[in-house]
């Protein structure tokens, strides 16, 4: 892994951060997205989480709605991504200089709306990629199944659904969006993460200021 170059001239750099940790199913981003969380001292939220407590299920009720219905329509999707902004608004509002969200965020609209939402508070938004193997995958996906704990309901024919349809990060995104493999040591990536200029001052001005 390429070490980050330094660049001091980051407008904005120390001030509130949205931090997203995006991909297919499977790809890393939520135990990477809780591990930084928790590395920062930021708050986190998870768009599965978020979205079955929204449906009145319990994390790890699994529901193996057909691809794009039920819970995960695209009206039910758009609910859950207004329901994390809503949670970053508070966060910050509590204190919080850094906010960690984790979702597909699959479309360039989601994420555009989060760009919108964190300029509105005056803060910088990242979005770090992630992205694995097709053969990772499906090791990932069946551990998961085996898994009692597990609280994504994501399958091989839903990553090859995302495949088909989901929107890569492209023209002017670049300068807010870090793709990373998370075919390696979640240590090492955290510890790549931290340096990277577009998230060291912000990493380490949400440990010093968030709340208890």
């Amino acid at each position: 892994m390429p070490r980050p170059e330094s660049d001091p001239g980051l407008p904005g750099i120390g001030k509130r951060l949205v931090t997203v940790f995006f991909g297919m199913t499977a790809s890393g981003k939520s135990t990477l997205g809780q591990a930084f969380a928790r590395d920062c001292g930021a708050s986190y939220h998870n768009t599965d989480r978020v979205r079955k407590e929204l449906a009145g299920l319990q994390p790890t009720d699994r529901r193996p709605d057909q691809i794009a219905g039920g819970i995960y329509s695209a009206d039910f999707t758009e609910k859950t991504y207004h329901a994390m902004l809503d949670r970053a608004r508070k966060d910050f509002a509590q204190g919080y200089e850094m906010v960690v969200l984790d979702g597909s965020y699959s479309r360039r609209q989601d994420r555009e709306q989060v760009r919108q939402v964190a300029e509105e508070i005056g803060a910088r938004s990242v979005f770090i990629f992630c992205t694995c193997s097709d053969a990772e995958v499906q090791f990932r996906l069946d551990g998961r199944a085996r898994d009692p704990e597990a609280v994504s309901d994501g399958r091989w024919e839903i990553y090859q659904h995302q495949k088909a349809t989901f929107t890569m990060p492209g023209v002017g995104e670049e300068g807010t969006c870090i793709t990373l493999n998370t075919e390696q040591d979640v240590e090492v990536m955290l510890t790549w993460l931290a340096a990277h200029p577009l998230l060291r001052a912000g990493c380490h001005g949400a440990k010093v200021t968030a709340p208890e």
